[in-house]
Order: C-alpha cells, then sequence, then structure tokens
C-alpha cells in the first residue's frame, strides 16, 4: 500500500508517520506544501492513501484538487471545530482532528482497509466540504479595505474592486477607477474574507467580481476565459475543474 503524507508541520507529519508505523503502514512520501504536493502529484503515480491537512504553510489543500484530479483515498487531518468537521462525514470522507489520537487513527486506518476504495470509485467534492467548513450565518464579511498609498491611507469599497489577483509572489487588487494596489495579505486570505455572493476565486491566481465580467467566452480544454470591465493585463481563465461550480454561482 502506498501512502504519503502532506502536512506543513513537519514535527506533526513526523509524528503522524510514527503512529502509522506502529500500524504496520509505511509513509512512502512526506511533503508540506500546495506547491510541493502539486510539483509531486503531477510526476509520481498517485498513491492509495493520503493524509492530507487542510491548511498548509501556501494556502488550503483544496487548491491542489483544482489543479489536479487525484485519484487516492483521503483521510483529512484537521484542527478545525466538531460542528464545522459534519461536512466531512456528510460527503463519506474521514478526517482526524489534532492533535491526532492513536485510537482514532487505528480506526480511521481499518475502515480504509476494510473499505479499500479503487482509485477510480474515489470522489471528492471539495468545493461542497469548503462551504460547509463555514457557517454563513456567523461570517461577516469585508466591505471595505483600507490601503497605504505613500503617506495616505486610501479606502476602498470592495463593490469598487473588479479583481484580486496573484503576480511575482504578491497580491494586488484592480479597481474600477482602473488602477492596481498591492496588499499585504495573501490571496488565499482574501478568499476566506470576501462574499463569495460576490467574489468568486476562479483558480489559483484570480478572484473576480462578479459585477466586473463583461463577457465569459468558451476556451480549450473545456475552460473559459473572462473578460472584465477594465483589468486586461494578464488572461483570466476558469480552471477546468471550476468550470461547474463558476457556472452554478453566475446563475
Amino acid at each position: 500500500m502506498n501512502v504519503i503524507i502532506i502536512e506543513d508541520e513537519k514535527p506533526a507529519a513526523r509524528r503522524l508517520n510514527r503512529m502509522l508505523a506502529a500500524l504496520e503502514m509505511d509513509v512512502n512520501v512526506m511533503l508540506h506544501s500546495v506547491e510541493e504536493s502539486l510539483n509531486w502529484l503531477q510526476n509520481n503515480e498517485h498513491p492509495d492513501l493520503i493524509f492530507l491537512d487542510i491548511q498548509l504553510s501556501d494556502g488550503l489543500s483544496f487548491e491542489i484538487f483544482e489543479e489536479i484530479e487525484v485519484k487516492s483515498a483521503i483521510i483529512f487531518t484537521t484542527a478545525y471545530d466538531e460542528y464545522a468537521l459534519k461536512a466531512f462525514k456528510l460527503n463519506s470522507i474521514d478526517y482526524l482532528l489534532k492533535p491526532i489520537d492513536e485510537d482514532e487513527l487505528a480506526a480511521a486506518v481499518k475502515q480504509f482497509k476494510i473499505q479499500q476504495p479503487k482509485q477510480s470509485d474515489v470522489q471528492v467534492n471539495l468545493e461542497d466540504i469548503r462551504k460547509l467548513l463555514i457557517n454563513p450565518i456567523d461570517r461577516k464579511f469585508k466591505k471595505r479595505l483600507s490601503i497605504k498609498v505613500g503617506q495616505h491611507i486610501k479606502i476602498i469599497p470592495v463593490d469598487d474592486i473588479e479583481c484580486f489577483y496573484s503576480e511575482n509572489k504578491s497580491t494586488y487588487i484592480h479597481t474600477t477607477e482602473r488602477r492596481s494596489y498591492l496588499l499585504d495579505n495573501s490571496l488565499e486570505y482574501w478568499d476566506e474574507q470576501l462574499n463569495p455572493e460576490q467574489f468568486f476565486r476562479v483558480n489559483r491566481t484570480f478572484i473576480v467580481h462578479i459585477n466586473a465580467i463583461k463577457d465569459i467566452i468558451s476556451y480549450t480544454n473545456s475552460r473559459l476565459k473572462l473578460i472584465l470591465n477594465s483589468y486586461s493585463e494578464t488572461e483570466i481563465i476558469v480552471s477546468r475543474e471550476r468550470v461547474k461550480d463558476f457556472k452554478a454561482w453566475i446563475d
């Protein structure tokens, strides 16, 4: 059985490795970030089982599945509370709450061995899980941003933002005034702060505002190309894995 661990905290990864060894499960590889995981999964045969942390050092592990069709069974390791984690049980996906308990790990491994899902049968609706992890009733989304411009602080309502985007490891916004501003936080941070009725993460690089979309064009490999009202520096392509959710979002 091929097993890998994706966990950004190396001590936690080593501890889980030791616990699995005690259960006579050998871990082939330990990965520690979204980028590292993407590179490995693109160049290696997918394992039978992945122990996957939700929050990695460079973003949410869901991003891996937006880029690659992972054909492994998954057991999530997470610090999310019990209420949020009902999402996993609803999707027939197992999870382990940190710090991982030996008995719970043994039970999860036993259940996996009993089921032994074929790779072709593994289907994970991660977008549904992402939505269920957040209770929308309790969330207060950003309505404006304060940005330092020289010696001044500029207040920008989110309705005046066409898109958030990453470039050269930095994050920016582009506004309806055709101006771009550098932000302090990552795109992953803003993805969690914005109202999902207004903003949508179309790929690893862009989050767009619904009112900024001027045109939607069919693109290669079942993808979509977006034309915004004023932003035109880079092509904005809805990744193939996100097209279905994007179409549901704009309806």
